[in-house]
């Protein structure tokens, strides 16, 4: 490879020749066939995230037999679990996984391995930015949302234990990102897959008690997630520090240069509000819906997991197009980027919506698995019938967010969130003004849902991607190398 800099070159959607980037030759997920590669990445994804909803139902199920005021204390947790989860991998992960595949997508490892580092430090500090934050103010919010009495206590039960370790996920979702900016998804699935496992077994062996250990209830599901975290990170650092990655984060002797947390938080931060506003809207819904009583409340935490089961898919093949669409823009194919997120979003919108209309139909065949109380049942199936159609269009939001992000454009999707979260904000308070009831919510819900979907794929038609053009480097004619 030569050391000569390339002169400053235009941008070419229609992807015309250009002089070459200095990138590695025959890079499957920059040259490959698009729907081939994305599912050849996607695929283990899935197998991962379809364990982690395993984790989901089975989480559910043995705290649904500590009781209803369990279920419903879950349905309050509920989103500031997933807002840390999302946070921590999908929108700063996503971010992480954004840079590291530019950087190789222009052939610089070098800089992917100090952006590795960096991102590193970034994940420490949010993760303990989020466990200062919920265990000094998550009382007080799971209060404002409704929580009272034995489903109050509960619930901060759980708090105290999942957000006092919240360092761990971001740790583990932050090697994740940086192991998927490389384009290795194998490890962190199989990493997710193996926390699947030990959540399953550990959190319901310390929840509902076995043999000589006794019932820890709520303290002891979360306690069984830090664990099955800790794991993970162990191997993944292993992983990454012993040479085996294509970056080594440059940990030892690190300088801190504020350039690498830019490129890291232009995407991750921006992207961080998505998440952030998806729980807001999911946290004003929920106080909303607190009004019509527990069994309306655990009914509708039994359906918000259907969805948190089946958006996972969209999350898959999202997080696969995150490094093939970055190294498509390092490499400067802007039209193959987008090729990449169309492609992820006609598959994330099919696979989501034929599994979601299926169970709109046949609701009982998740219901049954989580309830026999009647009341619960009951709102199960129809907030079911009513939302679970509409899930098809999450799955297309969740695909463009992803994909924008691998552009490092990740503003009009975030600003989807916002419109939905206005959305439910009005409807919410103008149904309740006029004595709604819980279907009426129900179909609040489905709406922002189409409107969420319909305005992240709006948002990347509308959003230009081509990079900044580079300024050619600096060649020093006394040396066959180019200045920093």
């Amino acid at each position: 490879m030569s050391d000569i800099g390339v002169a400053e070159i235009p941008v070419d959607d229609d992807e015309q020749p250009l002089p070459p980037i200095e990138a590695p030759a025959r890079n499957a997920l920059v040259d490959g066939p698009i729907l081939r590669t994305l599912l050849w990445l996607a695929w283990p994804n899935i197998i991962a995230l379809s364990a982690g909803t395993c984790v989901v139902i089975a989480e559910t199920s043995y705290i649904g037999r500590l009781g209803v005021e369990s279920l419903a204390a879950m349905a309050l947790v509920f989103p500031f679990v997933i807002l840390t989860m999302t946070m921590s991998g999908g929108a700063m992960g996503g971010g992480v996984a954004s840079a590291v595949a530019r950087a190789l997508g222009a052939g610089d490892i070098d800089r992917a391995s100090t952006l590795a580092a960096h991102a590193l430090l970034i994940g420490v500090c949010f993760g303990l930015t989020f466990m200062l934050g919920m265990l000094i103010f998550g009382p007080t919010l799971l209060e404002l949302l409704g929580g009272r009495g034995n489903v109050l206590a509960y619930a901060i039960d759980y708090v105290q234990i999942f957000f006092g370790g919240a360092v761990l996920p971001w740790l583990m979702n932050t090697m994740a990102g940086i192991l998927r900016g490389t384009g290795n998804m194998k490890l962190p699935s199989l990493m997710i897959l193996v926390s699947a496992v030990c959540q399953i077994i550990l959190g319901g062996t310390l929840g509902l008690g076995l043999g000589p250990i006794p019932q820890f209830g709520m303290r002891g599901v979360a306690a069984g997630s830090l664990i099955a975290y800790l794991i993970s990170i162990a191997v993944m650092a292993w992983y990454l520090f012993c040479g085996r990655a294509r970056v080594i984060p440059k940990v030892r002797g690190l300088r801190i240069r504020w350039a690498m947390f830019v490129d890291i938080l232009k995407v991750g931060a921006v992207a961080c509000f998505s998440p952030l506003q998806s729980v807001l809207t999911v946290g004003i819904f929920t106080h909303m819906l607190a009004q019509f009583g527990t069994e309306i409340l655990a009914g509708y935490g039994i359906g918000a997991r259907l969805e948190f089961m089946l958006t996972s898919i969209a999350f898959a093949v999202g997080m696969a197009s995150v490094p093939m669409v970055g190294m498509a823009i390092g490499a400067r194919r802007v039209a193959r980027a987008r090729r990449i997120a169309w492609t992820a979003g006609c598959v994330a919108f099919a696979s989501v919506g034929v599994v979601a209309t299926v169970i709109a139909i046949f609701p009982d065949l998740w219901v049954n698995i989580f309830t026999s109380d009647p009341g619960v049942r009951a709102a199960s199936r129809q907030y079911l019938s009513t939302a679970a159609p509409m899930y098809a269009f999450i799955g297309l939001s969740i695909s463009m967010y992803f994909s924008s992000q691998g552009a490092a454009k990740v503003l009009g999707p975030v600003l989807a969130q916002t419109a939905r979260l206005v959305f439910v904000s009005v409807g919410g308070w103008w149904l309740s003004m006029h004595g709604a009831t819980a279907a009426n919510f129900f179909a609040l819900a489905a709406a922002s849902m189409v409107l969420l979907g319909v305005l992240s794929a709006a948002s990347v038609i509308l959003t230009r991607w081509e990079p900044k053009r580079r300024p050619a480097p600096e060649v020093h004619p006394a040396s066959s190398g180019i200045a920093d």
